[in-house]
This record gives structure tokens, sequence and C-alpha cells, in this order.
């Protein structure tokens, strides 16, 4: 582990400069300095030290990489004109890409990617009129990627246009509901949760607030055709039946169905799930389930909070399939504490019993809100590392049992600097997925801490946030439902 110093005069470049430079060396320190003076070539970084230099010059562009006692990596370039910062932004990273490979005698399988979208980048090289071969290696040439993943991103971008056929994206809208409340709260998690034994007394507060902002919006999108709803969180099945059937018909109500697509419920914890939760779920047009075990290795579900076995993932999940629902998801998590190839490939084999109708593989994500990054610096035995042998073993048992990817995505501080594929028997694709990720339709997203995204038809994309804090909804959902108010309009 090295202690890493970025100089760099634009400060717009940030993000993907050390956002790159990170995916090098994810162990270490990086302290960025943002700066008009260029670093004398007498500054010299002392032992344990890398001084790296991303510097746009009037005409050109210049990265460094110093450290004590090895050859200076430098790479030079003309800068692209007219300016634009789009361009720049490229050349910029595709330069620092090659003097970081040069300096470290590594090469990365997503190149010089930074964004979470990479298949929205092939799908419009597609759309350009580029055929999947062109779209490949122009990847390849411009961002550095890989083969294996310039073809995956080629392959899941013809994919999702099939899928997405006809699809209206301008009458059309996708609606998103949250539930923040999980019955514990898992190490790894960064998202806006609540301990269900700590609210439970709140749930229903919630629920009222929820259906008020569901009533409103509601009469908003008159007009407009809802193709697929996604309900998630936190964990839904939080929900008592009664509360759950509230929710229900309250959208009901409230939104036309008649047109969907698709209805997803997250059923992500089987410790939530119950008979008489999925009957209520029967009585709707609830389309896919997802049952979601993260790993199948009991030891690593009691490190990372879990409270639940095993066997309870296994029941709840034949439970779902005993109700009647045919599309059922399970989610994964490569890059667990301890957890290796080994570990992996049994969680795998238990999987493969089961035979989901979709199997989600994420690259574990530390961020700054979870526990688990605190939990890694007092377990430095347990390796938090994810690996494209891993991601491989994941793909190869997807596609042996008849699923293939439809969407991915990438995330910050993801383990190995990988990505989370999702895989799925024809007909049976998350189109919900897709549409977030692609970014072609409109979301209406209700409860705490969801983001609504208006597209508009010159592909811009415009945002608005629920507050995060329940309470603080609860008490302000009526400003809530007036920010998408002026979204829409």
């Amino acid at each position: 582990m090295c202690e890493i110093q970025i100089w760099l005069n634009r400060q717009e470049f940030e993000y993907d400069i050390y956002s790159l430079t990170r995916a090098f060396y994810p162990k270490s320190a990086v302290t960025v300095h943002c700066t008009d003076a260029f670093p004398e070539e007498s500054m010299q970084p002392s032992k344990d030290q890398i001084f790296l230099l991303a510097w746009c010059g009037e005409k050109d562009i210049v990265t460094e990489c110093r450290m004590e006692g090895q050859p200076l990596a430098h790479r030079e370039a003309a800068l692209v004109f007219p300016w634009e910062r789009a361009k720049v932004k490229s050349q910029i990273k595709q330069l620092l890409y090659q003097t970081l490979c040069q300096f470290s005698g590594r090469t990365l399988i997503w190149g010089n990617l930074t964004g979470i979208r990479p298949v929205k980048l092939a799908a419009d090289f597609l759309e350009e009129g580029m055929d999947a071969d062109a779209a490949k290696a122009h990847m390849e040439e411009k961002y550095d990627l890989s083969p294996s993943k310039s073809g995956l991103c080629v392959e899941i971008a013809l994919r999702e246009r099939k899928i997405l056929e006809g699809l209206d994206y301008q009458s059309g809208y996708s609606l998103y509901v949250g539930i923040p409340f999980c019955p514990s709260i898992c190490m790894y998690c960064s998202f806006s949760s609540y301990p269900l034994d700590k609210w439970k007394t709140r749930v229903d507060g919630y629920v009222e607030a929820l259906c008020r902002e569901i009533q409103a919006t509601g009469r908003m999108m008159q007009g407009r055709t809802l193709h697929t709803v996604y309900i998630g969180g936190g964990t839904p099945t939080t929900l008592e039946p009664a509360q759950m059937q509230r929710l229900l018909d309250c959208m009901k109500e409230c939104f036309l169905l008649e047109n969907l697509r698709e209805f997803t419920v997250e059923a992500g914890r089987p410790d939530s799930i119950t008979q008489k939760k999925l009957e209520v779920l029967r009585q709707y047009p609830v389309t896919r389930l997802s049952v979601n075990p993260q790993t199948m290795n009991q030891k690593t579900l009691d490190f990372i909070g879990r409270r639940h076995t095993v066997a309870d993932i296994e029941k709840a999940y034949g439970l779902a399939r005993d109700m009647g629902f045919d599309n059922v998801n399970m989610d994964l998590i490569a890059g667990l504490p301890g957890e290796g190839p080994q570990e992996v490939a049994h969680t795998l084999q238990c999987i493969r019993r089961l035979e989901p109708d979709s199997l989600t593989v994420h690259s574990l994500a530390v961020k700054r809100a979870a526990r688990l990054r605190l939990f890694s610096q007092e377990h430095r035995e347990l390796s938090m590392e994810n690996s494209a042998e891993i991601m491989s073993m994941a793909e190869s048992c997807a596609r042996d049992m008849g699923l293939v990817p439809y969407y991915l995505y990438r995330q910050k501080n993801m383990a190995g600097n990988l990505e989370n594929t999702g895989y799925a028997r024809p007909e049976k694709a998350g189109l919900y997925n897709i549409l977030m990720m692609s970014e072609k339709q409109t979301v209406l997203a209700l409860g705490s801490g969801s983001v609504s995204k208006r597209v508009h038809p010159d592909g811009r994309v415009e945002r608005c946030e629920n507050v995060k804090d329940v309470t603080q909804y609860m008490d302000r959902v009526d400003e809530m439902v007036e920010r998408k108010r002026q979204l829409l309009e």
C-alpha cells in the first residue's frame, strides 16, 4: 500500500481522475490537489509515495507518474479543438490510463471507463448505425476495454434493444415505490434503511404518507401509460399483510394498471416472507418477485448481519413457487467478507438447484455509509475482493442454467473494479432494470429517499429527490408532491 498525491488544474475532471487512479490502487490513500501551479520536476515523492500529474494546458495534455527509485512514466498529447468538455475528458482519461498502465505494469478489463452505464455507450454506437463488430472495436479503441467486456456490452445492448422494441417512451412511464424498512441492517448496506424493530410503530404513518403521495401523483400522470412498477427498498415485505394490502389498493385506485408489462416486488429478505404476505401479492398483478440470498454460506450470512439461515432462503423460495410466482429473481453479492472462488462456487451450486428465472450478480461496493468499511479495517485478515475469475464463474453458471445477460451497471468503490450483471431466461428479463439503466423513459419515484427522473424528448434527464429521512418524509410529503409537480411540468 502506498500514498498517492494527485495534482490537476481542472477540477471538473477530479472525479474521473480520482476514480481511475483508485481502480489501479484500490487500497491506497489518495489525496487530490487542484492548483494552477504545475509541480516542479524537483518535487519528488518520498518512499511509499506516488505523485500523479494530470494537466490540461492551453494546447496540450500531460500526465505523469513519479515514484522514488522508478523511471518517470510520462504521456502527452495535443489538446482536441474546439474545446468540448466531453471530448477533453475522454482524452485526458485515455492518456492517464496509458500512463498508469506503463507505471503499474497492469491493465484494467474495463479500461478507462469510470461511469456506471457502459452498455448505454454501446447502445449509442449501435443507434448511430455501427454494426456489432464496429461498436465493439470502437469501445476497445476509445475506452481501452478488454474484448470480453466490449463484447458483453454490445451483446446486452442488442438484447435490450430487442426487449424495448415498440415501447412508447414519450407517453409511457415507470413507477418506483420505496419501502425503507428492513428486518435488520446488513453490514454492507448504504441505502436509507431503517431496522423494523425500532420503527415498527411508525410504519402505519409512513404508509399513510406514501398513500398521500400516490394519490397526488396519480392525478398528475393521468393520460400517460404505466409500463412497469417496482416496489423496492429496504425490504417491502417487512410490511404486514394489511399494510401491504392498503398500499396496493391505493396504487390500484390511483394508477391505471391495465397496460402493465411488469410488476416487481422485492422480497429481498427471506426472513420477511410469509404465506399471508404472498397471498396478498397474488391478489394484484404482481408478475415478478425477488428473493435475495446474497450468499448461500451460513458463516457469511452471520458475518454480514442477515439474521436468517440458508434453509430460510430455500423455504421462502419454495413458498413463492408453491404460491404460483413464475418469475423469481435471486441476487448474489461477490466479494463478501472471507469469500473466494470456493465459497462462491458453493453458492452457485445451490442456486443452480433452485433454478430461479433470473439471477443478478453484484460486485460488492463498500461505500462510506456502510458499516462494512469499519468492519474491514478491524478484520483485515478477511478478504473482500472480487475477481474476474469469480464473475466468469457466475456468468458460466448463469448461461449453463439458460440465463443470458440482459442488463449491466457499475458503481463507485466496487470490489475488483468490476460490475453488476443481470441474467434472465427468455421473456423473464427485468424490464424496469433495463429502463433505469438505459434512461429512455421517465421514472416516477415515490417514498423516502427515492429519485424521480424525467427523460425529455432530446434525451436530457432531469431529476428530483425525496428526502431520505423517514420522519422528514412523513412531515414534508406535500413538499415532495410539489417537487414532482414542478419536475413533470
